[in-house]
């Protein structure tokens, strides 16, 4: 049978966001369930290795090791004190009614709340290139988990491409873990990055001049303003990656594993199941929920962290602490939070601003695409079919969704959608806003069958 549970306050995601609206809930004497899919508290920033992990904590954070060990240590500590219910190795399926399916190591859960803090986090935002569905080829956040928690790289010898802080953060990690990096190839013009420094370097002085240093480590390895990337596969010799430089000239680099990423998108999916409505950002080229400033949804449901903007880790700390108070405030507990959390977030999200304008994705990275290219991986849809769907049905991205089958996969969506909505967008010759979203459907995660015959409420979730 189902395990049912109730909480007045269910926090999703234990990374610096779910962590520190633990310790706000957990300060005014609440008793919050925590769910999270690593099994150990961190994040993906900050996660953490078995047991058996060789590495130090400051060969695998750098300079935020301090910060890792201070969140890793507060959760521990909340978690054996008995302040806090830690489902973890656990995914939510489903919201519906103030409850939630959770599907955990030992089967379905379903826990009805008060309160629910989203404290989801971000993906990889991946682009089609020609030959990425060929095996070797990761995203980037997959590569620095491998590093993380396996101390391993993914390859003999790789090349990193896309853009965004995460490019250059994985390479330089790689490297100092003794692995072979032949290339990092960023899409986003010098010039671009430049301007968006600027703002960067005005928020946040000392993290911009840490992003600057480890450029510095990948030295001739960087190469900006890259164009064209094609991935080939022979078996009689090596992957090679080609590209063309920011001069225009054809380049190729052997390797035997590719990391991809542009920068990172909003986990919004429980946040839509959970009736967040959604509005259209330029600056992040993403839909995002729209919320009060303290991270409010409505009717109990909050957000905070990456999964409402892409801030980072420390705002995400803040960010928690912002959301959980709000929430305490509506439970009629109220706790002001010091003023100098609402100054350092504002600070961020100036920084992060910048950092949007820096690492933008130019849209002839899509638009040039051959029609063969496979742009969703879980399902093998080219773009020549979602060009075919459109015609048919018109560029709108559920509709075509229903004639080829573009985010109906494992990820459901997570790494076609925002190809999808550019190839669409253009197809109609209007803005990205006018393609629409794709709704997120239940169960969010595979779901095994013999899980789900334990719930007799599965029915009622979804």
């Amino acid at each position: 049978m189902t395990e049912a549970l109730s909480t007045g306050v269910l926090i999703v995601g234990a990374g610096p966001a779910g962590i520190r609206a633990a310790q706000t809930c957990v300060a005014a004497g609440l008793h919050p369930i925590v769910v999270d899919e690593a099994s150990q508290a961190g994040g993906q920033i900050y996660r953490r290795p078995p047991s058996t992990a060789s590495r130090s904590a400051k060969d695998r954070y750098g300079s935020e090791a301090g910060k890792a060990l201070a969140l890793h240590k507060c959760f521990d500590q909340m978690v054996s004190h008995g302040q806090v219910t830690h489902l973890s190795q656990s995914s939510v399926t489903a919201i519906a009614h103030q409850s939630a399916q959770v599907l955990t190591q030992g089967g379905i859960k379903v826990i009805g709340y008060e309160n629910l803090i989203l404290c989801t986090g971000a993906g990889d935002r991946l682009l089609p290139v020609p030959g990425w569905q060929s095996a070797g080829v990761f995203s980037l956040g997959a590569m620095q988990i491998a590093l993380k928690t396996q101390e391993i790289a993914l390859g003999r010898r790789l090349v990193l491409a896309g853009t965004g802080p995460l490019l250059t953060l994985v390479a330089a990690q790689l490297i100092r873990a003794g692995a072979e990096v032949a290339a990092v190839l960023d899409t986003a013009p010098m010039r671009q990055q430049v301007k968006g420094a600027w703002a960067m370097a005005r928020a946040r002085p000392i993290v911009t001049l840490r992003g600057a240093y480890l450029r510095a480590i990948l030295g001739r390895r960087y190469q900006a303003g890259v164009r064209n990337l094609q991935i080939t596969t022979n078996e009689a010799g090596p992957t090679q990656i080609g590209w063309q430089d920011h001069r225009g000239q054809d380049r190729r680099t052997a390797c035997d594993g590719v990391g991809l990423g542009w920068h990172l998108m909003a986990d919004t999916q429980l946040a839509d199941l959970a009736g967040a409505n959604f509005c259209w950002s330029p600056e992040w080229s993403q839909w995002l929920p729209a919320s009060d400033p303290a991270g409010r949804l409505g009717n109990g449901v909050y957000l905070a962290g990456d999964g409402l903007r892409i801030l980072g880790a420390d705002a995400a700390e803040c960010a928690g602490q912002i959301a959980a108070t709000a929430c305490l405030e509506d439970m009629g507990r109220a706790r002001n939070p010091r003023k100098r959390v609402h100054r350092r977030y504002a600070r961020m999200q100036r920084f992060a601003s910048g950092l949007a304008q820096a690492f933008q994705v130019p849209q002839e990275l899509i638009s040039q695409l051959p029609s063969d290219t496979v742009i969703c991986r879980c399902e093998g849809v080219e773009l020549g079919d979602i060009q075919a769907a459109a015609r048919r049905v018109g560029p709108e991205i559920n509709r075509v969704k229903s004639q080829c089958r573009i985010g109906m996969g494992r990820c459901q969506g997570r790494y076609c959608q925002f190809a999808a909505g550019r190839i669409l967008a253009e197809m109609g010759q209007v803005g990205p806003a006018k393609i629409g979203r794709l709704r997120a459907q239940p169960p969010l995660r595979p779901l095994p069958v013999s899980a789900a015959l334990q719930s007799e409420s599965v029915k009622d979730l979804q």
